[in-house]
């Protein structure tokens, strides 16, 4: 696990090193065990790779230093995270045999073992037990073909000296982020979009599409735009060449995507034991490590099934730590599931209580780390797993992020299943399945009937149904003309889960879920929280086999009549997870008491909103946000996650200087 960067000019002006040498600083957090750097002149045909301070004092290259103020036009930089194979032989940038191609690579390659054997028949040589070297030689042997065979999180960049060409790509899910700008004649690319700031070629400025979604839905991460107009995420499950001596624009191309189309014709006792062993299998390879292992535990059914599976895969000899957040509220408070999977699972179990005080002093670090605003105070929880973890000495976790998305285990996703009972005219079903669930807390009733309108009114009336539900598109405290001046059009978040006319609207919205709205963002803050505190979070649910072998059975193996989510995954985890776990309705995770936390920081939020940042944020209307702070405080008006996120905001434009 790695923070990596990359420069260049197309019209070979030299770059600054000392300013290049800073932006990969910036990612030391990613990477504190080790320091690279390629320099390259591609007019004079000169390859330097060097050093910085935090490099492996055993490697024999020179510092950075020595060169600046030379003329390179071309850069990579690297900071590593020790995970496999600690020696020096697996610092980066790594070269090919001769020198022709330098890879610079964040991620972990999972069935490298398995691809290191085939390479070896097909005549490769390895020098390193990382997984790195077997990337670089998988990718020689078959260019883009290799990544449907990959089995992994990655986000790397190819160097090809004698071609000139740069070839970048993503994982399946985007697990691991990858930035880039293209700016007049200059290319960069970084793990971080902090970084690309850093490097000074890229404006900071907003862009108002991406705002208007955060503010008005909390919806981040969706598409490939970021909330800077100049920074795009090259997307997941694609990648990128570049010709470096020539003016065309970078070729991006997709290489694999969920299959809609495959249905199989299997048992639901048949299906359970494949899921069982897909699952088994997934943990097995996500254990593959050369430091100690451990696991994110929510008292969740997912995050119980990881640290079971670790011990039924690993057995008596593993030494198994789990870390847990703890709400101070007993509403929300997972503790008694916490360590009813902990004892089950035979784990050590690290506990973390923070307080609102907490977060107070926290904020501005938890709001540079996450790089664009985030959705609630649920992920500062998540932050404080990571720090426990690192505290502890843990540097690789496993944790449940995707498996929600793609079994269906929020509420919202009942009413997917309502009207696919709807469109198969299975009436009699339908009408059983609402009346089941009109009581249910939180997503019954109303709630359940108006998300499932949104498949079946005509788009054009959304706005109108959520006007008349109390919900504006461009509520007053938004800044209409703001918006409007930049050519905003007010949406609603529903109206697209109309995708397509299938029958099967809940299989739709699992996959709208897993690729644009709720898995790219909650894949942001498990990178960010985790490598703010230099620990690798490997996400075993989320490989493209786990996903297609869901994807392709029947929805009622999924969800079943009560509104019980992931029910073949509950049946396949039956001796691993405690019964009493699987058989939970409810559903908390890293739930924080944010109201209560809010109303106890009043006096921070409401200097907050006297600040005179928040006075120069155009995009709010303060007299009314502050209005309705009052009210919610009088009782005069529920509280909602907005007023977390209208906080967020203003912290994170005073951070990082944005400019509207």
């Amino acid at each position: 696990m790695c923070g990596i960067l990359g420069l260049w000019h197309r019209d070979a002006k030299p770059i600054p090193l000392e300013t290049f040498q800073k932006a990969t600083t910036t990612l030391r957090h990613r990477g504190p065990d080790d320091e690279g750097y390629l320099l390259v002149n591609r007019s004079r045909n000169k390859i330097v790779p060097c050093l910085g301070a935090d490099s492996d004092k055993r490697l024999n290259f020179p510092r950075i230093e020595k060169f600046f103020g030379q003329p390179f036009d071309f850069i990579f930089g690297f900071r590593r995270l020790s995970i496999l194979d600690l020696s020096p032989s697996g610092h980066q940038p790594m070269s090919s045999m001769d020198g022709r191609h330098w890879i610079v690579f964040n991620g972990e390659v999972y069935n490298y073992l398995e691809l290191r054997e085939e390479l070896t028949k097909l005549g490769h040589t390895f020098t390193s037990t990382s997984d790195t070297e077997v990337l670089l030689a998988g990718y020689l042997q078959w260019g883009s073909d290799l990544l449907p065979r990959l089995v992994g999180m990655f986000a790397f960049a190819i160097f090809d000296m004698r071609k000139q060409t740069l070839f970048l790509a993503r994982d399946f899910f985007g697990i691991k982020p990858l930035y880039y700008t293209i700016n007049n004649d200059t290319f960069a690319f970084a793990s971080e979009a902090k970084a690309l700031l850093e490097l000074g070629n890229t404006k900071r400025q907003i862009n108002p599409n991406s705002l208007y979604k955060y503010l008005r839905y909390g919806l981040t991460d969706h598409g490939d735009d970021t909330f800077w107009n100049d920074i795009q995420h090259l997307p997941p499950a694609h990648y990128m060449r570049i010709s470096l001596g020539s003016q065309s624009s970078p070729q991006i191309e997709r290489y694999w995507q969920i299959d809609m189309d495959t249905r199989l014709d299997i048992s639901l006792s048949d299906a359970t034991e494949q899921l069982r062993n897909l699952f088994l299998e997934n943990i097995h390879i996500h254990l593959r490590s050369d430091v100690p292992v451990g696991a994110a535990l929510s008292g969740g059914i997912d995050s119980s099934a990881i640290v079971g599976a670790m011990r039924h895969v690993q057995g008596k000899n593993l030494d198994l730590h789990s870390f847990s957040y703890i709400a101070n509220d007993l509403n929300l408070s997972e503790e008694k599931w916490v360590d009813l999977a902990g004892e089950k699972s035979e784990a050590i179990v690290y506990k973390t209580r923070p307080q609102p005080t907490d977060l107070v002093n926290d904020l501005d670090h938890l709001i540079y780390t996450l790089d664009e605003p985030f959705g609630s105070t649920s992920i500062y929880a998540q932050h404080r797993v990571f720090r426990l973890a690192q505290e502890n000495n843990i540097k690789v976790m496993l944790d449940g992020q995707g498996a929600d998305e793609f079994l269906g285990g929020y509420n919202y996703f009942l009413s997917g299943y309502l009207v696919s009972l709807l469109r198969q005219r299975r009436l009699g079903n339908f009408l059983q399945f609402l009346k089941n669930n009109w009581r249910r807390p939180y997503f019954g009733g109303s709630q359940l009937l108006f998300r499932a309108g949104a498949w079946v009114l005509p788009r054009r009336l959304h706005g109108l149904a959520q006007q008349l539900s109390g919900n504006s598109l461009m509520p007053d405290w938004l800044n209409q003309h703001w918006f409007k001046e930049r050519n905003v059009k007010a949406y609603s978040l529903y109206a697209g889960d109309q995708r397509t006319k299938s029958k099967e609207v809940y299989r739709e919205l699992l996959y709208q879920s897993v690729v644009e709205t709720s898995l790219p963002m909650l894949l942001r803050y498990e990178d960010r929280n985790s490598m703010a505190h230099s620990v690798e979070s490997r996400v075993p649910f989320l490989t493209p086999a786990l996903v297609n072998f869901i994807f392709s059975l029947p929805e009622e193996y999924l969800i079943d009549m009560e509104g019980t989510t992931k029910t073949i995954f509950r049946q396949s985890m039956r001796d691993i997870v405690p019964r009493p776990i699987l058989d939970r309705k409810d559903k908390i995770g890293f739930s924080t008491p944010e109201h209560e936390w809010l109303m106890s920081l009043r006096p921070w939020v409401e200097s907050i909103f006297e600040s005179s940042i928040a006075s120069s944020t155009p995009v709010l209307n303060l007299h009314e946000i502050k209005d309705e702070w009052r009210r919610m405080l009088a009782g005069q008006k529920p509280f909602n996650f907005r007023f977390w996120r209208w906080i967020n905001l203003i912290r994170w434009s005073e951070l990082y200087r944005a400019e509207y």
